[in-house]
């Protein structure tokens, strides 16, 4: 009974998690999948192309239909949303359903299907129906196709994107790869430094601890615009190389808006994350273990190959779970100073919330983010955890 009445107190833990974290997961994989500004823009047309077969045009009703719910969808300025949505499925579809609107009651013509052919050709073929049907679908994988390099056809069938469209894929790899870089640089330049901090006196730990957190306390938006200075042709770096005479004046490097800026400014950024928790364990390794190892005839490799490293581990598994999750889905470092080159699929994520407005489509792709994440801990838990990993 008193463990009943203890459980209470972890009501507002529960709430928050459910109101911050699921509540949030649970809408962008809703809007991934579902959009129904089409079939509530044109309620009518999405009942009767649902039951059109799809094998010839649709019959004079159907074009009665769709040209009373344009007319009103102009009135009530809903045409646009309708046009940009039918464009997703079918390019070209914006400007064709924009002009059928605004000509369709001045055309004359014997009916209403004779009036939209007339406007445009392009109503006389299956392809536009098919988009129409596809768009008026309230539930869709064409997004998560899309985000996969794949494109969802007007007729129902899955086609690979052509090789100029194919983004997605491309990026998902590049993330990837830079994830698993920024990990490995943060691993090799963090191991020996909180090494050093926990076999320091206690005066020497401090130091090198201030030294760790100074930058961590630092805005994120002033260490990637300092080393958008540094690294800059013109920039601190190469004036010290151009004085030192390893490169020539005109010769100047390329650090910034490519890869090698990305990678170098996230590296910075997130060392702390890895340094920290490696910290938190060597302090609790016991220093007579490799003392120990030492005088049963190891050397110092041995000792620490053999002792040392192994319960360490923990440290690094934790160290680089935080690196890798943060890595695969930063923004501000890599947009600021990767440039084009530079940039990973969060980049591409936010233009489509900003600027092209394909919420869908930039769902999917975080969806995804979050599923690889989710599953890297699976991973983790599974072999790794922490838990499952003794000291001494």
């Amino acid at each position: 009974m008193g463990a009943f009445k203890a459980s209470w107190l972890a009501l507002p833990l529960v709430g928050f998690i459910i109101v911050t974290l699921l509540v949030p997961i649970f809408s962008l994989i809703r809007l991934s999948v579902y959009d129904s500004t089409v079939a509530d823009a044109l309620p009518k047309t999405a009942e009767t192309l649902q039951a059109w077969q799809g094998t010839e045009i649709p019959s004079i009703t159907t074009f009665e239909i769709l040209g009373e719910e344009l007319t009103t969808a102009r009135e009530t300025r809903e045409l646009g949303r309708i046009a940009s949505r039918v464009n997703r499925v079918l390019s070209g579809s914006r400007s064709l359903i924009s002009k059928t609107a605004r000509r369709l009651a001045r055309e004359d013509a014997p009916d209403v299907r004779s009036a939209f052919i007339a406007i445009d050709e392009d109503w006389g073929q299956l392809e536009i129906w098919h988009a129409l049907q596809q768009a008026t679908k309230t539930f869709s994988s064409r997004n998560f196709l899309q985000a996969i390099d794949l494109g969802l056809m007007p007729d129902g069938s899955i086609e690979q994107m052509p090789e100029t469209q194919r983004v997605y894929v491309t990026l998902f790899i590049r993330t990837l790869g830079v994830s698993i870089a920024v990990t490995l640089l943060c691993f090799l330049i963090g191991y020996p430094m909180a090494y050093a901090m926990a076999h320091a006196g206690p005066g020497w730990a401090r130091v090198l601890l201030v030294l760790v957190l100074i930058p961590f306390w630092t805005s994120l938006l002033v260490r990637t615009t300092s080393w958008i200075v540094i690294l800059q042709q013109q920039g601190v770096l190469n004036d010290i190389f151009v004085f030192l005479g390893l490169v020539g004046d005109d010769n100047r490097l390329t650090m910034v808006h490519n890869m090698t800026g990305t990678l170098v400014a996230m590296t910075q950024v997130l060392l702390p994350f890895m340094i920290l928790p490696l910290y938190s364990v060597m302090t609790n390794i016991p220093r007579d273990l490799t003392k120990a190892a030492s005088s049963l005839g190891a050397n110092p490799y041995q000792a620490f190959v053999r002792v040392y490293l192994p319960n360490s581990l923990p440290g690094v598994a934790a160290g680089g779970l935080l690196v890798f999750i943060l890595s695969i889905g930063y923004y501000i470092t890599p947009a600021l100073v990767g440039g084009s080159k530079g940039q990973l699929i969060s980049n591409l994520i936010a233009y489509h919330l900003q600027t092209s407005l394909n919420w869908g489509l930039a769902a999917a792709l975080s969806v995804i983010l979050l599923a690889g994440v989710i599953l890297l801990y699976i991973v983790y838990d599974r072999f790794i955890g922490i838990d499952r990993m003794k000291l001494g």
